[in-house]
């Protein structure tokens, strides 16, 4: 019954928002900033609790002021805040970023993240959440946007539709992800991801969503109750 449901809104999306064609340039709200995965992860962190425009802006100011991962590894934290403020919690997200590259020089003997992409989806999250300040979401981006997984990551748009649809039942978008992943079409998570959080930005708002002009209005257990 659920993977039917996640198989047709993933459809009724489509046919609001269409099939999204490239995944950097199309990927509002993707938090996909550059190539390596290493850039990716930071660029991620960096996206959280601020826009896409800022967030970008941060990371663009970042490598800008330190080109390379090693030119930052040496410097203070106060520097490395400096060139994020603008993506906002720039002291907590300095401390973390300069953490992960001291602990993967310290495991790993390298800065990067390239040898992930022989470990499996789950030991990826394993690996990537075990690092202070990354969470399931921000490790399915990685996996989404990096390493081209067929994962949905679960952002709080994603996990308000689902739950306002009734499709689940879940408190935290954590739930919401694991929860989501058995259900997706194949070779869709893509576009699942990319069409709901259009939709959460665009109609299915956290406050005052129009379900007046929601296409999916007619199957939402929430359009329902507010009528």
């Amino acid at each position: 019954m659920i993977t039917q449901k996640i198989h047709e809104l993933t459809r009724q999306l489509e046919s609001i928002y269409g099939e999204p064609a490239a995944r950097r340039e199309e990927a509002e709200g993707s938090n996909c900033f550059q190539s390596t995965l290493l850039d990716e992860l930071v660029g991620t962190i960096l996206s959280q609790n601020t826009n896409d425009r800022n967030s970008s802006r941060a990371f663009a100011s970042l490598k800008s002021e330190f080109p390379e991962w090693a030119i930052l590894l040496d410097a203070p934290v106060a520097e490395i805040a400096k060139s994020i403020e603008i993506g906002g919690l720039a002291n907590q997200k300095a401390q973390r970023i300069k953490a992960i590259l001291q602990e993967l020089v310290r495991t790993q003997g390298a800065l990067s993240l390239d040898f992930l992409a022989d470990f499996s989806d789950k030991a990826v999250l394993e690996f990537l959440t075990s690092f202070k300040g990354v969470g399931v979401k921000t490790a399915g981006c990685v996996l989404l946007f990096g390493l081209g997984r067929d994962v949905c990551p679960v952002d709080t748009h994603i996990h308000r539709i689902l739950n306002r649809l009734g499709i689940f039942s879940t408190k935290h978008a954590d739930e919401t992800f694991a929860e989501l992943q058995p259900h997706i079409p194949t070779g869709k998570a893509y576009s699942l991801h990319v069409n709901l959080i259009r939709h959460g930005k665009r109609v299915c708002c956290a406050r005052k969503p129009n379900c007046q002009t929601c296409m999916l209005a007619e199957d939402c257990e929430f359009a329902r109750a507010s009528d």
